[in-house]
């Protein structure tokens, strides 16, 4: 049995308008699917179904502006099909981008902030730990729960935006304590330093525990106490594409594991596993498509997914030290990170160097890449997921470094000395 508050009530009866009655029945009604027994007061919101896959989600989303609909609480959203900073990115024409910019138009009246990135934690949302949100987007997702320490269960479209209007969500899933507690406990600590501190081993290590771990919660042993942002995002987003991953612990790194005792609240894991190096090789040769030789040519590159910060951006500028790639080079970024007189300075490098900056958007959601089946490098674990599916092109995985090396040479260039 649902039981609802006062708030919750009212709205079902009309009393907070049109909008916010139909958003609060999809609460209450996929509450009662989920087998909660309360809805939960929200703190945030971020909403993945701004991307428009079409005209039933477009009139949806104007049907809810148009009944006076308006978010109860900060509500970012995540990437769109349009690029709307920059024009001639996105080959998206005639209906289909009219549609696009509808959409787009629709969860700004809502009011939803602009942010159009599926890293909205880079952007200023950062909701406080122990906090209740709904958020959607699979990486955004595990970030929040993993890093930040709020809790949000895994929501999709348009469930999102539903509870960003009632500022309420079903109090199931990763919501609950008991669901937080680690079942599965990683232990890297056997493998070498040198492998922990390359950037291309978290992606890795994400689609490897995706596999393995599919919804279950990992508490992860051996990663540096000081590990940054970027990698725990790479980490997550890795896990949550190739699993159901919503939330990971890193062992004296992340909030909710300041030990193993308190990741597993109290109790046995249900199983335990040493990773070693091999099963990580093995992983990381899946990530790309087909087997490819030394030095092949390569026709593309693509990184961004999750979208570069700002310290990824610069990173990147620095690799290319003055040089050009050779072949069409895909950098997808959310628009706060190339504002401001700096950061536009960097991407001016970048542009220069013959980097395709793509803001509020990616190149697997979106016409963005030249067509074409070709073989295209990445260093993203989402990206190796989701390409050959979403665009036909085959993918081969290396570092930040291999990536700009080979867009530079036109030919893959790949170290692969940690990794043998």
């Amino acid at each position: 049995m649902l039981e609802l508050d006062d708030h919750a009530r009212a709205a079902l009866d009309g009393a907070h308008g049109a909008a916010a009655r139909i958003a609060m029945r999809v609460v209450a009604e996929a509450a009662r699917l989920m087998g909660a027994g309360a809805l939960v007061p929200i703190a945030s919101a971020h909403v993945d179904g701004c991307l428009c896959h079409g005209p039933g989600g477009v009139a949806f989303a104007e049907m809810l502006a148009a009944g006076g609909g308006r978010v109860a609480v900060p509500t970012t959203l995540n990437v769109g099909a349009l690029d709307l900073v920059q024009h001639g990115v996105v080959r998206l024409e005639g209906e289909a981008r009219a549609l696009a910019a509808r959409m787009a138009r629709a969860y700004e009246a809502l009011g939803c902030r602009p942010t159009w990135t599926c890293a909205p934690y880079q952007a200023g949302h950062r909701p406080a730990a122990g906090t209740h949100v709904a958020w959607g987007e699979s990486n955004a997702i595990v970030f929040v729960n993993s890093v930040l320490g709020a809790r949000s269960a895994r929501y999709g479209d348009f469930l999102d935006i539903c509870c960003a209007l009632s500022a309420r969500a079903p109090l199931a899933g990763l919501h609950r304590d008991a669901a937080r507690r680690a079942t599965l406990v990683v232990d890297a600590t056997g493998l070498s330093p040198a492998l922990l501190a390359e950037d291309a081993f978290y992606p890795v290590l994400g689609a490897w525990l995706g596999r393995e771990a599919g919804g279950a919660v990992a508490a992860i042993l051996g990663l540096p106490s000081d590990v940054d942002e970027d990698r725990l995002k790479a980490l997550g987003a890795a896990a949550a594409a190739t699993g159901a991953v919503g939330l990971f612990h890193a062992v004296g790194r992340t909030p909710e594991a300041p030990d193993l005792e308190t990741a597993c609240g109290g109790l046995r894991p249900e199983r335990r596993i040493a990773l070693t190096a091999p099963m990580l090789a093995q992983t990381r040769a899946g990530l790309s498509t087909i087997p490819v030789a030394a030095e092949a040519p390569i026709d593309a590159v693509a990184v961004g997914s999750p979208h570069l910060s700002e310290a990824e951006l610069r990173r990147l500028a620095a690799l290319f030290a003055g040089r050009r790639s050779r072949v069409p080079f895909y950098a997808c970024t959310g628009r706060h990170a190339v504002e401001g007189e700096a950061r536009a300075g960097v991407a001016a490098q970048l542009r220069d160097a013959g980097v395709t900056l793509v803001l509020d958007t990616c190149v697997v959601v979106t016409p963005v890449m030249a067509e074409g089946t070709g073989l295209t490098m990445t260093n993203s674990g989402k990206f190796a997921h989701y390409m050959k599916p979403n665009t036909g092109r085959d993918v081969v995985f290396g570092t930040l470094a291999d990536c700009v090396e080979s867009a530079v040479s036109g030919r893959l260039a790949r170290d692969q000395a940690l990794w043998s």
